[in-house]
C-alpha cells in the first residue's frame, strides 16, 4: 500500500504501531512524513527540540528488525514528543526557563525510557508554560515564546503542557507525554480537542501510578505526575499499559455506568461550553449512561485551603532537590527564579520565595487535604458511581496575552476572573485529592474551539476510568483536524 501523507497524518497512534508491526509503512517513511509537518508548522512553537537526526536513527533501528521482533515492541516505530521539564537523555531539559537552557540529562525519566524500551521514536521536545507554572503555555523565555492554539494560532492551547497538546492536534505527533499538577495534561487537551490523562498519584507512595523521582523538574511532589497526551482513549490505554504493565483494556458496557454530575462543577460555564458539554450529555445518557446528580457543596472551599499551601511551598524543597541530583549548572531555586521570563511566573516564584502560605501548609496536609479525599471517597460510595463528569474547563480557549503570560478572563462578559483560577477551577480538586482523571473532547462551539468533559474516579481506578473513556468516545466520536 502505497500511503499518502494525508492518511500517515490521520494515523492514531494504535494504528500507527499496527501498521508499522505489520509492515504495511516503514516506520523512517512515517516518522519523515511527521518531521516535514513540524518544519511546516514552526508558527505553532509546539516545540522547544526536533531531533530529526536522532528520530531518523531510531526509526531506520526499527525497519532492520524482522517482523517477529517488531511484533515484541508495542510501541514499534511511534513518534512521540515528550514535554520540555521531562528528563530526556541527549536533548535539552530546560522547563521552558532560562536558567536550565541547554541541561542535557544523562538518561531518560523511567517513563520515557518504557517509551523507548517499547520501540517509540522521540520526535523532540515539547514547549510548555514556563517552569509549568501557568495554563496558557504562554512561554515569554526567548528560547521559548508562546505555544499557539492550531484551533485558532491567536489563542492559547491550555498548559502547562501546551506544546504537547498542541503538536498532537496539529498532526505532528500522534502521542506525547506532559505533565500534571493541577491540570496541565486535562487543560491542554480540553482546548486543543485531544485527550489528556492525570494518573493516580494518591498518598504518593504505592498508589502512585507512574514513578520518575527527581526525572521530572517538580512544582509539587504531593502533586506532580506524567501523563500520557494522545488523539483517542486506545492512544492512552496503550501507552499507559506500556508505563505501568498493564496488558489490553476492554471497553466497559454503558448501560451498567452510574456517572455523577457533581453540581458545582457545572456552574458559572460560559453558555458556548455548557451547550457543549450538555449536548454531549444528552447523547451518553440516550446510549444507557446513568447520570446522577450530586452536590459536593463543599468542594471549592476544601480545595482552596489545600491548593496555594502546597503549590506555594513544596517547589522550594523539591526543585532544590531536583537540582542537586542533575547537576545542571543552576545550584539553587534563587538561581533558577532570579532568570525567570515570564512576569506571571516570576510573581508566583516571588511567592514561593517568601514561603508566602508556608505556615498553612502543615494543616493543609494534615487536615484539609484528608477531609477532600474523604470527600470525594464518601461521594462515589454513597451514590455508587464509576466516576465523576464534568467541563474540564468554565471556557474555551482564550487570546493570547504575549505581554504577562497570563491575565484576567472574562466569561460572557461577566467580572473579570483571574486566568488560572478560571481554567483551574475544575481540574484543581482532583489532583489535590490525588485521584486519577481522563480528558477527553466533548464537541466544538460555534466558533469551532474545542470544549472537553473530564472523567474523575477513584484512587487506583485508572485503567476503569480509560475502559468508561472508551466507551465514551464511541458516543461522542473525536474531533477532526484543525484547518491549519
Amino acid at each position: 500500500m502505497t500511503w499518502t501523507v494525508d492518511q500517515q497524518l490521520e494515523l492514531s497512534a494504535t494504528q500507527a504501531v499496527a501498521a508499522i508491526r505489520e509492515g504495511r509503512i516503514k516506520a523512517t517513511d512515517y516518522v519523515a512524513t511527521l518531521l516535514a509537518r513540524a518544519q511546516a508548522l514552526e508558527n505553532l512553537n509546539a516545540l522547544t527540540t526536533l531531533d530529526v537526526e536522532g528520530a531518523l536513527a531510531a526509526a531506520q533501528r526499527i525497519d532492520a528488525l524482522g517482523p517477529n521482533e517488531r511484533t515484541h515492541l508495542p510501541l514499534a516505530g511511534l513518534p512521540v514528543v515528550v514535554k520540555d521539564n521531562i528528563n530526556t537523555r541527549g536533548l535539552q531539559t530546560s522547563a521552558g526557563t532560562p536558567a536550565l537552557e541547554g541541561f542535557m540529562p544523562a538518561r531518560h525519566a523511567p517513563s520515557v525510557q518504557r517509551l523507548v524500551d517499547a520501540g517509540a521514536v522521540l520526535l523532540g521536545k515539547a514547549n510548555m508554560h514556563e517552569l509549568a507554572f501557568g495554563i496558557t503555555s504562554t512561554n515569554l523565555a526567548p528560547h521559548a515564546g508562546p505555544v499557539r492554539n492550531p484551533w485558532d494560532p491567536e489563542r492559547i492551547p491550555g498548559g502547562s503542557s501546551g506544546g504537547t497538546a498542541a503538536a498532537i492536534a496539529a498532526r505532528i505527533v500522534p502521542a506525547g507525554l506532559g505533565t500534571d499538577t493541577g491540570g496541565s495534561t486535562r487543560i491542554p487537551a480540553a482546548l486543543c480537542g485531544i485527550v489528556g490523562l492525570r494518573p493516580s498519584v494518591g498518598d504518593g507512595g504505592t498508589q502512585r501510578r507512574y514513578h520518575d523521582p527527581h526525572a521530572v523538574v517538580p512544582i509539587s511532589h504531593t502533586r506532580d505526575t506524567v501523563g500520557p497526551m494522545a488523539r483517542t482513549v486506545a492512544d492512552i490505554a496503550l501507552i499507559d499499559g506500556v508505563i505501568t504493565g498493564h496488558g489490553p483494556l476492554a471497553q466497559a458496557a454503558v448501560t451498567n455506568l452510574r456517572v455523577g454530575l457533581p453540581a458545582p462543577f457545572w456552574s458559572g460555564l460560559e453558555a458556548a461550553t455548557e451547550r457543549v458539554a450538555r449536548a454531549a450529555l444528552a447523547k451518553l445518557e440516550a446510549a444507557g449512561v446513568t447520570l446522577v446528580p450530586v452536590e459536593m457543596s463543599e468542594i471549592f472551599a476544601l480545595n482552596d485551603r489545600v491548593s496555594m499551601a502546597i503549590a506555594l511551598h513544596e517547589p522550594i524543597e523539591d526543585l532544590q532537590a531536583w537540582l542537586d541530583a542533575n547537576h545542571t549548572g543552576a545550584r539553587t531555586v534563587r538561581d533558577v527564579a532570579a532568570r525567570i521570563a515570564s512576569p506571571d511566573v516570576r510573581a508566583a516564584y516571588d511567592a514561593i520565595l517568601a514561603d508566602a502560605r508556608g505556615g498553612d501548609y502543615p494543616t493543609a496536609m494534615t487536615l484539609w487535604r484528608p477531609r477532600l479525599q474523604q470527600l470525594y471517597a464518601q461521594t462515589f460510595a454513597a451514590s455508587g458511581l464509576d466516576a465523576l463528569l464534568f467541563p474540564t474547563t468554565r471556557l474555551a480557549a482564550v487570546r493570547i496575552d504575549g505581554v504577562r503570560g497570563s491575565s484576567s478572563v472574562s466569561i460572557d462578559g461577566g467580572a473579570p476572573i483571574d486566568e488560572l483560577e478560571a481554567y483551574l477551577r475544575n481540574t484543581d480538586p482532583a489532583s489535590n485529592a490525588g485521584i486519577p482523571g481522563l480528558a477527553l473532547p466533548a464537541g466544538l462551539t460555534d466558533a469551532r474551539l474545542p470544549v472537553g468533559l473530564e472523567l474523575d474516579g477513584p484512587t487506583g481506578s485508572d485503567r476503569r476510568l480509560l475502559a468508561i473513556g472508551l466507551a465514551f468516545e464511541e458516543i461522542l466520536g473525536t474531533l477532526p483536524a484543525p484547518e491549519i
